[in-house]
């Protein structure tokens, strides 16, 4: 069996375990083991007539070039945004370009591109029997693409935002929270010795979960999300009243960078990705700079950005990147295809990869989240899912 494996999207902790544990069990199983590289553009780039191409966009992985990847965050196989469905003209790789047909005439601006038909020929030029897209929705929607059109595709979840439809965890996310609460406590000694109010803007587009838990675990004041749009002029009031309870006169507020005031938008920059997505960031500041006028309170702005995801995973990172390559490659081997490998409810296990379109996973607002006060409001966990999903 030729297994095929690619990293996609945002890179998290656990990545590199999570290729290293596949690549030692298929090995010992008598599979071979094909890196793709930059994640799905290794696939795109791919020239069948160009054998240059092949060591650029491939790599046949072993024990030995992969014995110490897992000491490191990060992923040996570099990743990318691409999305093979959905490619401008310009980025094309120029072997495409030249072969595909011109835009229309007048055209306001150029049609993108589906080159599924090109990576189809490729994994089947590449002999794979089977690929395995580590990677969060984005990604692992190009995975559920190429199994539509025949691919024997089996999927591993990863993302800091936790947010991947189907399965209760995520690899990357434990590890991302483990840090926010890390440098929230560390930002406390500038917070509190200048007496100010601190904001700590956190990844997250569409779901608010890891501004939620780490404020949870970390004990701040507030804590806004991207699922429920906030009045500045209230947060602006009970930080102000958080910060007079607070003998050493200071206040904390986490916010998601996908989070936005109401009647807003959220801050989004420059173009949008293969997958419709610009680019988020900056929030923080513009609500830190709201509160200072509304307040008259000094404020110190801290997005904490690839701090969260950059470094080794904690251990529970590690553990579930390791297993779920496991069981991947169990799925592999009994030829269960279509599927992704899920954390569901405390236990192990693998749904059809069809999840992926039957719905979106955010925070429970009402079990969760006090969207009064800005808090979170986490009583009664009885039954509940450990990250509160």
């Amino acid at each position: 069996m030729r297994i095929g494996v690619l990293t996609g999207g945002g890179d998290v902790p656990g990545l590199n375990p999570c290729i290293k544990a596949l690549v030692y069990r298929a090995v010992d199983e008598g599979c071979e083991v094909v890196g793709i590289r930059r994640g799905w553009a290794g696939l795109l780039e791919y020239d069948p007539a160009d054998p240059a191409t092949h060591d650029e966009c491939v790599q046949v992985l072993d024990k030995k070039n992969t014995r110490t990847i897992d000491r490191t965050g990060g992923t040996a196989l570099h990743t990318s945004r691409t999305n093979p469905g959905r490619v401008r003209p310009k980025e094309a790789p120029a072997f495409l370009r030249a072969a595909s047909a011109p835009p229309p005439s007048g055209a306001e601006s150029p049609a993108l591109a589906d080159f599924t038909p090109h990576v189809l020929k490729v994994i089947s030029r590449l002999g794979l029997d089977v690929l395995i897209p580590i990677g969060g929705d984005d990604t692992l929607s190009y995975g559920l693409r190429l199994a539509q059109e025949g691919v024997p595709v089996i999927a591993i979840p990863k993302t800091m935002d936790n947010d991947v439809h189907g399965t209760d965890y995520c690899i990357g996310f434990s590890t991302a929270v483990t840090r926010s609460v890390s440098f929230i406590h560390q930002l406390r000694t500038s917070a509190g010795s200048h007496e100010r109010i601190l904001v700590v803007e956190l990844f997250g587009r569409n779901s608010g979960e890891t501004s939620l838990i780490a404020s949870h675990l970390a004990g701040v004041d507030r804590s806004i999300i991207s699922e429920v749009s906030f009045d500045p002029e209230r947060l602006a009031r009970l930080l102000v009243l958080d910060k007079k309870a607070n003998p050493s006169h200071y206040a904390i507020v986490t916010i998601s960078e996908g989070a936005r005031m109401i009647g807003g938008q959220t801050v989004e920059t420059g173009e949008t990705d293969a997958y419709g997505h610009r680019k988020l960031g900056g929030i923080g500041l513009i609500t830190g700079e709201m509160l200072k006028r509304i307040t008259g309170e000094n404020i110190i702005y801290q997005a904490l950005s690839y701090l969260m995801r950059s470094g080794a995973p904690d251990s529970l990172d590690l553990m579930v990147a390791v297993n779920f390559a496991h069981m991947a490659l169990s799925l592999a081997l009994d030829r269960s295809h279509a599927q992704m490998v899920a954390l569901r409810q405390g236990t192990y296990t693998h749904v059809p990869l069809s999840v992926l379109s039957e719905g979106v996973k955010r925070v429970d607002v009402d079990e969760f989240y006090d969207a009064e006060t800005y808090r979170p409001k986490v009583r009664h966990v009885t039954g509940k899912p450990m990250f509160l999903y």
